[in-house]
């Protein structure tokens, strides 16, 4: 079965004046124009190839990769706005359509947005949606307290950060445990901090407990030598500067000076920290 939206290994079954017709196994073919034919081929090679929609609505191939496949959560800019919806670039020739039924608040072109991509059953055409609640659940759980897993950031709210978690629940990064700069969109990896009883998710940016030490300690030596060695930084800073200077919490900046004195590596003075010579 071709499936739309997603790559396709398929038989290359002959070559007409329009481009390569490729096939699968169950005698369904598509056709690869002629600008994304390879440069060499035999009948019968087997190709990767992206499946989706021309203009006309039929099923084609391209060898050109997409923002965006069935299934997932990718930011895309919206480069056009007409009567049926907002329009994606996503990479290929043609846009990627988000219908007014599925915008959270209605999009604005040249905005980027969060958006998930899936085949509508009734149509049978490749759409966007960025109400992501849809598409998301933590009603049953497959994540753990202190698993590593993979985030994409959605939105901001008044507590913090919005997440998407495996492309499966939806989390929050607390605005007080975010010490480096995101955005919408951003992918990154995370831990599950803690999993609440009505399976609301908190969600750390760091490793849990003591293994944040070591990586702020040397976050810390790093822009002290960056520095020519001297930071105007010690336990009575401002937290906001230190925050801005390092993106680390006053605490874990304390613990970090804490590690690099006992290794001998710095000097606390009265007006800032200074490597030892």
């Amino acid at each position: 079965m071709i499936q739309l939206g997603k790559y396709n290994t398929l038989e290359i079954l002959r070559h007409t004046s329009v481009g390569l017709f490729l096939g699968d196994e169950e005698s369904n073919d598509v056709l690869l124009p002629n600008k994304y034919m390879p440069e060499s081929y035999e009948i019968g090679d087997k190709i990767e190839v992206f499946c989706y929609l021309d203009y006309d609505e039929r099923p084609i191939a391209t060898n050109l990769d997409p923002g965006i496949v069935v299934g997932e959560f990718q930011l895309l800019q919206v480069v056009d706005v007409n009567q049926f919806g907002a329009f994606l670039d996503w990479g290929l020739e043609k846009h990627l359509l988000v219908p007014y039924r599925e915008q959270r608040s209605k999009m604005q072109q040249g905005q980027w947005y969060v958006v998930y991509c899936y085949l509508d059953e009734k149509s049978n055409r490749l759409v966007a949606s960025n109400k992501l609640n849809k598409f998301i659940s933590n009603e049953t759980l497959s994540v753990r307290v202190r698993e590593k897993v993979d985030i994409i950031i959605t939105r901001q709210t008044d507590l913090g950060w919005e997440v998407i978690i495996n492309n499966a629940h939806k989390g929050l990064v607390y605005f007080n445990e975010v010490f480096k700069k995101i955005a919408i969109g951003d992918v990154m990896a995370g831990v599950i901090k803690e999993i609440r009883p009505d399976h609301k998710i908190d969600v750390s940016l760091q490793p849990l407990g003591e293994k944040v030490l070591e990586p702020a300690a040397n976050k810390i030596l790093e822009t002290l030598i960056a520095s020519g060695g001297f930071l105007a930084l010690h336990d009575k800073s401002d937290p906001e500067i230190i925050r801005e200077e390092l993106q680390m919490s006053k605490k874990t900046f304390k613990k970090g000076i804490g590690t690099l004195y006992k290794a001998k590596k710095i000097e606390i003075l009265g007006d800032g920290i200074q490597i030892t010579e």
